[in-house]
């Protein structure tokens, strides 16, 4: 920093920026209002309602569900902080909440589309080969999660809540009851007991705290990336990747980017996209790649946040690895058909082309209410099923 004192300097005010333009008004609502839908039990009733697709699936409680729609919908690091927050109320247990925070930390759909596909590549046809191999390799590493901690099976003891019951058999009926649902609410608002004003206070503090230590990492690692660049040393980084990536089948071109992803996902994303004479169907790869990795500022962010509960950072950065892998594979396999069929249009709700600032907003509440509701129908299908199944089973018996 004393030897490029202008380019430092540059970095540091370039990272403030992109935290007060971009990731306060995108994450610190999601931040109070997760807070607050926790305080009144909102959360618990959607425990209640996912958990016969939460547990069979993933082995975690329903309340799970909430973190998983909301992850999705703001993108990262709102999974980590939501996950430590259940943590706390001893809704989920240690492991259940490192396999949550694995899969649950993802790229927000408005980046993913507004700024990757239409701002860096300008086609809007690949947001939706993109979603498919992040979302869909989340939801894969997710399953593969399961089996993390398999032997420590949680207790309602241990986490002093119904909702982290051990998994239902398959011969247990999952239960789908609104009934349920509602009493967990008004049980968890009697336990809290706050009202309005001391909640939504405690809820901006605890916010504000965590969108400082937010906003430090980002700027530190802007500038530790420019001094990295300006005193060549990662060139050296360059020259190993160009040297690994031909081995790998892929162009060296692309060395750059993943490079720069290393680091922090929206420089690596942007020069995805910028490597002349490199087919389309390898320059989103190395995109599906970054986003799915996240970047060392990511990984800074939620290492910080997991600090705060006795969760460990060691799953969350092998789920990383596995879900950038897999995206990338996904995506080169399923290039074709889904480039050939995927509509070239953009959801009415993130119809706000690369901008997000406080505009966006309205459309990531919308994402989020979207996935909770799907999570609900899919829960309720889930029991329709395997009632059909354990019926059909007994009159085969009989």
């Amino acid at each position: 920093m004393l030897r490029f004192p202008r380019a430092s300097w540059e970095a540091g005010v370039r990272g403030l920026a992109i935290w007060w333009d971009v990731l306060f008004p995108s994450l610190f609502p999601f931040f109070v209002i997760s807070e607050v839908m926790l305080g009144f039990g909102i959360v618990h009733f959607l425990g209640k309602l996912l958990d016969p697709l939460m547990k069979p699936l993933f082995r975690i409680p329903g309340s799970g569900g909430f973190v998983m729609a909301m992850g999705f919908a703001s993108g990262y690091p709102v999974s980590a902080k939501l996950t430590t927050k259940l943590r706390e109320e001893r809704l989920v247990s240690r492991e259940e909440g490192e396999r949550l925070v694995a899969f649950t930390t993802s790229s927000d759909p408005i980046f993913l589309i507004g700024a990757v596909s239409v701002g860096f590549f300008g086609n809007p046809k690949l947001a939706g080969a993109l979603a498919v191999a992040h979302y869909g390799s989340a939801l894969l590493v997710g399953v593969l999660m399961r089996f993390y901690g398999a032997k420590a099976a949680p207790s309602t003891a241990e986490t002093g809540a119904p909702d982290s019951a051990p998994c239902p058999g398959p011969e247990a009926a999952p239960r789908f009851s609104l009934r349920a649902a509602v009493k967990a609410m008004h049980e968890a608002r009697m336990l809290d007991g706050r009202g309005l004003g001391e909640l939504l206070g405690q809820a901006i503090a605890s916010s504000l705290k965590l969108m400082t230590v937010v906003g430090g990492l980002v700027v530190f690692f802007s500038v530790m990336l420019e001094v990295l660049t300006a005193s060549r040393v990662i060139d050296v980084l360059h020259s190993g990747v160009r040297l690994l990536l031909p081995a790998l089948a892929l162009p060296p071109e692309l060395a750059d980017s993943l490079v720069g992803g290393l680091f922090e996902v929206t420089l690596g994303a942007k020069a995805s996209a910028a490597p002349q004479g490199v087919p389309l169907m390898f320059k989103a790869a190395a995109a599906a790649f970054i986003l799915s990795w996240g970047g060392l500022s990511v990984h800074a962010q939620v290492a910080s946040i997991l600090n705060g509960a006795d969760l460990r950072y060691f799953p969350f950065l092998i789920a990383r690895i596995i879900h950038a892998f897999l995206s990338s594979i996904i995506l080169l396999l399923l290039w074709r058909p889904l480039m050939g069929s995927v509509p070239a249009f953009v959801p009415e709700a993130l119809e706000i082309g690369s901008h997000r600032g406080w505009g966006a907003v309205p459309g990531m509440f919308t994402l989020f209410l979207i996935i909770a509701a799907s999570l609900v129908i899919l829960s309720l299908l889930a029991v329709i099923i395997h009632r059909i199944v354990v019926y059909i089973k007994k009159k085969t018996e009989k």
